[in-house]
């Protein structure tokens, strides 16, 4: 037995069928899984870009009917102005022909919400991937490592010496598939942790300004009311 023989990839390359085939679902599943991190990373933070510029546009004391009519009205609409959109035209779908105040708000609150509840989608879209890679991986390679050690013992039944040179192949491609299933699920749990939490921080951020918005339509609606009476 020498350096060669106990290389990683003359491991791999001479592996049982059944541990390279671990072995190949344990690298696909990493790979997938960083495809995964680096596109919602980076649609996270366009989001939470996105939803800053909205805002400071919002609040900047621009007229609503305008920026209403400046969002596009296809899908390319998101975050805050998608829960603005929404809630928007309701409101004026509502307000000339309904009486009653709390009608017109509680339509304006159920569109709001189908539209937070789309953004919950898209932002959470293929988390669910990096918490299977999580949790399944180190299973997988457990499996891997099972096999490979029934192979170390079946060596062993079959020589007519135990030596270590006999086992030891068995025992490193059985160790290989246990550590590739952990390389396998440590970035995935632990990206799948931050991007959760940056996901469910921008969308606290989304129902805010909902509720925000809530406020003023609920604030003009009292005013309309008010000048009627009078």
């Amino acid at each position: 037995m020498n350096e060669t023989t106990l290389s990683i990839p003359h491991l791999i390359a001479n592996a049982s069928l059944v541990v390279q085939l671990v072995m190949l679902l344990l690298i696909a599943a990493s790979l997938a899984s960083w495809v995964v991190i680096f596109q919602r990373s980076f649609a996270l933070r366009r989001a939470a870009k996105a939803h800053e510029s909205f805002e400071n546009t919002f609040w900047s004391g621009v007229d609503l009917n305008e920026l209403y009519g400046e969002i596009p009205a296809d899908d390319a609409r998101q975050g805050g102005e998608h829960i603005f959109q929404a809630g928007f035209r309701e409101f004026h779908r509502l307000a000339p022909k309904t009486p009653r105040a709390d009608t017109v708000l509680e339509g304006v609150q159920r569109s709001m919400r189908v539209a937070w509840s789309r953004e919950e989608e898209r932002l959470n879209r293929h988390l669910v991937f990096l918490a299977t890679v999580a949790s399944a991986s180190p299973y997988v390679g457990l499996f891997g490592t099972v096999w490979g050690i029934m192979g170390s013992f079946q060596s062993l039944s079959m020589s007519q010496q135990a030596t270590l040179a006999t086992v030891a192949p068995w025992i490193a491609e059985a160790l290989i598939a246990t550590a590739m299933g952990l390389l396998a699920a440590i970035p995935a749990v632990i990206f799948y942790n931050r991007l959760a939490s940056q996901a469910t921080s921008l969308l606290g951020r989304y129902e805010d300004f909902a509720e925000e918005f809530y406020a003023i339509l609920h604030r003009n609606l009292q005013g309309r009311g008010d000048a009627s009476a009078r």
